[in-house]
């Protein structure tokens, strides 16, 4: 909610959705002029929630131009967050349930609306200041003309992003990890970059992927999308996939794009 009352957003925190036409209502007739509202929905308001989808119709057929953000993690990292804020999860206080069995329910229970969103971030290897800066992304490409990028480098071994809208896998390209004085290394060390960039199947594959993307992003943009997140991916998330994400970030800036670039798992042990 900060990120977004940085931006201008006027924002709302769980506001049932039977209400949320009234609200914007309000905000239509005030003198401040309010334009930009966000609001915020979750489990806490959950028997409001089956008008949800009825109610996000009815804005959208009255005009107004609704962008749905959908935040999820893992359920360890669930479990992890509300222990060490020790909150109890909402549906653990009602229902008398465990922890883990209170974030099973609320997954499926939420589902739907996870289904309807626009965009789903997950937010399991984002600190509170990355998440910002995505959000931020996300809602400030929606009025921006030309399409932004995200170019996402992760391991295999940890999980696919989930909000990721193209995913390429680059374990064929050969692997730092098995060279010893490499292996304590990451992709952003020239050293790591100079061994995989002088490959022949490298620069290939360089060249055919982006020229697929430049091909892509009009055709994205015909349909809407003003924010493509593509997710390159190793074994570990630390040696091929950054130099890759890193070089192809290069080419696609040099092709007038504008880049934004995220390692997501260079930091595990």
């Amino acid at each position: 909610m900060r990120a977004l009352e940085d931006i201008g957003f006027y924002c709302m925190d769980n506001l049932p959705a039977t209400l949320i036409p009234t609200f914007i209502e309000l905000c239509q007739h005030s003198t401040r002029g309010l334009s930009r509202v966000a609001i915020v929905v979750d489990i806490r308001g959950m028997e409001f929630l089956e008008d949800f989808q009825k109610v996000i119709q009815s804005l959208r057929e009255g005009g107004h131009q609704v962008k749905i953000l959908f935040l999820e993690s893992t359920d360890d990292v669930l479990i992890r967050r509300y222990s060490e804020t020790r909150r109890r999860h909402p549906l653990e206080k009602d229902r008398g349930i465990s922890l883990p069995d209170a974030v099973k329910e609320e997954r499926g229970e939420i589902a739907f609306v996870r289904e309807t969103a626009d965009e789903v971030i997950d937010t399991s290897a984002l600190n509170v200041h990355q998440l910002r800066g995505v959000i931020m992304e996300r809602l400030l490409a929606s009025t921006a003309q030309m399409m932004k990028m995200t170019l996402l480098s992760f391991g295999y071994s940890y999980g696919i992003p989930t909000e990721a809208d193209i995913v390429m896998d680059v374990r064929f390209l050969p692997n730092p990890f098995y060279v010893k004085e490499l292996r304590g290394l990451t992709g952003e060390d020239q050293k790591v970059r100079d061994y995989i960039l002088e490959k022949e199947e490298t620069n290939d594959f360089l060249h055919r992927f982006s020229n697929m993307i430049e091909y892509l992003i009009p055709i994205y943009e015909k349909e809407g999308k003003s924010y493509l997140t593509i997710a390159i991916g190793c074994t570990g998330g630390k040696h091929r996939s950054v130099v890759i994400t890193e070089r192809l970030a290069d080419i696609m800036g040099q092709r007038g794009k504008e880049i934004m670039v995220r390692h997501r798992d260079t930091e595990r042990g």
